[in-house]
């Protein structure tokens, strides 16, 4: 049981994953916007501005918390959809800010106390082999940036022994794929999706991992009916 930093925690994945690592024992912090309506210590903080991410955290850092951090969960995500031609330049930015950006300074401010623990990084990417989908360019760009990210950082740090793990949803019932689903003309049925209380159990399981191994990479899928 430990310290567990998790973003995202506002939207279906992230609730559901704060709920399970509670309820695991874990003690949870959140990070992100509008967290102070959730039952775990929240840190207010924009994702979309990674600069202004070490001053947020400086609250941890005051309490004498930054220190005992054991995991980071990288739930966050945004997902704009729209053509090449039509994605300006703020998309871009901040589809990579909060997608990438964000998790890649909240692991740089935490690594001292990765290092430490010989902790763990989770980072929640897209559907497993996601690529070059049309009027998504913004958001699977980002997830392939993601997964850069998550693998460097897996060479750079095995000397210190922190673990990091992609984990690659398919289809999960929140309200995010549900307007997605409706953007692209899909239909959306949340019973055939991963329920996000099952990939957050997933997701608790992964960092429970015995000492002498654990899954870098994790694909969800539901099962076939």
């Amino acid at each position: 049981m430990g310290h567990v930093l998790v973003t995202g925690a506002t939207g279906g994945i992230g609730m559901a994953l704060v709920s399970a690592l509670v309820e695991a024992g874990h003690r949870v912090t959140a990070v992100g916007r509008d967290v102070a309506r959730l039952d775990v210590r929240g840190i207010e903080a924009d994702l979309a501005e990674p600069g202004t991410l070490a001053t947020a955290m400086g609250v941890l850092q005051d309490a004498g918390e930054l220190g005992d951090v054991q995991a980071l969960v990288h739930c966050a995500g945004i997902s704009p959809i729209g053509a090449v031609a039509d994605a300006d330049p703020e998309t871009w930015r901040r589809t990579l800010a909060v997608n990438v950006a964000s998790a890649a300074e909240l692991v740089r401010l935490t690594l001292p106390a990765l290092r430490r623990s010989r902790g763990h990084v989770i980072f929640v990417n897209a559907s497993p082999g996601m690529t070059g989908v049309p009027r998504w360019s913004a958001f699977v760009g980002s997830k392939a940036a993601l997964r850069e990210l998550a693998d460097s950082l897996r060479e750079e740090e095995a000397a210190h022994g922190i673990r990091v793990t992609t984990v690659y949803p398919a289809a999960t019932a929140t309200d995010l794929l549900g307007e997605v689903r409706r953007a692209f003309g899909r239909p959306y049925d949340p019973e055939s999706c991963i329920q996000p209380e099952t990939l957050a159990a997933m997701i608790v399981w992964a960092l429970s991992a015995p000492a002498d191994a654990y899954a870098c990479e994790l694909s969800v899928l539901p099962t076939p009916r």
